[in-house]
């Protein structure tokens, strides 16, 4: 997801690539997975099997969508995950940041940016999980956040756990916590997965597989950053989104 992350290439450099054509490597890159993808069983379901039916109501209905968690105002503590509850949440405390940017390399300002995860132990604070994993009553795991004129947000939270899914036999989703952008309106949004580097789980995870390049893959995995990293505190992860060049999530 990230021009930084995966092969480590610096900043400068994945400026260097989105804004130079000349830079960019010749073969054509795969970005988003197929709407069916077999391996990931849920898609069977999920993907049209009909062609799409035009939209016949009033089309500026879509723009009145809600966000995720609502119009209300994003609030100080919206942006901070271990601050939500009176107590501190169990797990490694992370700083997650990075860019919004579009396909040109140039930041996505004011905008919403949406997280949800697993707890350290793997489960969600969500009525249908079912996961024998114990829940933290100090850890609702979703936030949200506005860009600033850089294109920059950024989250304080916990480092999610592996969970079972039951997609196939002894199947496991490596720790990740999703991402909702929007661009310059609601209806240009992109939902897609932040994964940590080095995790064991990636050769064996549908989900993430699903994206055919490999190159691109490693988009979707964050960069570990000292310089983010705050001493006896948090480690830092960097984590840039290209609309329009990040793997949407299927």
């Amino acid at each position: 997801m990230s021009e930084t992350t995966g092969a480590g290439a610096p900043p400068e450099t994945a400026a260097t690539e989105m804004t130079d054509p000349a830079s960019r490597p010749r073969r054509k890159l795969m970005i988003h997975p197929p709407n069916l993808s077999p391996g990931y069983r849920s898609t069977l379901l999920r993907a049209p099997s009909k062609p799409a039916v035009a939209f016949k109501a009033d089309p500026d209905a879509i723009e009145l969508t809600s966000p995720v968690f609502g119009h209300g105002e994003v609030g100080p503590l919206d942006a901070d995950l271990t601050r939500q509850h009176e107590g501190e949440p169990i797990g490694e405390r992370i700083i997650v940041t990075g860019r919004i940017l579009d396909a040109s390399g140039r930041p996505i300002r004011n905008t919403l940016v949406e997280v949800w995860q697993a707890n350290a132990a793997g489960r969600y604070a969500h009525e249908l999980d079912r996961h024998p994993a114990p829940l933290d009553p100090d850890f609702t795991g979703a936030g949200r956040c506005l860009t600033d004129d850089e294109g920059r947000y950024g989250f304080v939270t916990i480092k999610p756990g592996a969970y079972p899914w039951r997609n196939h036999p002894n199947a496991w989703r490596p720790a990740h916590i999703h991402f909702s952008v929007f661009g310059t309106a609601f209806t240009q949004r992109l939902v897609t997965q932040m994964y940590f580097p080095g995790d064991p789980l990636f050769p064996f995870d549908p989900i993430m597989q699903s994206v055919p390049d490999p190159v691109v893959r490693e988009r979707l995995v964050a960069a570990f950053d000292l310089d983010v990293t705050e001493p006896e505190w948090a480690l830092g992860y960097r984590f840039d989104v290209v609309l329009g060049r990040t793997p949407m999530e299927d």
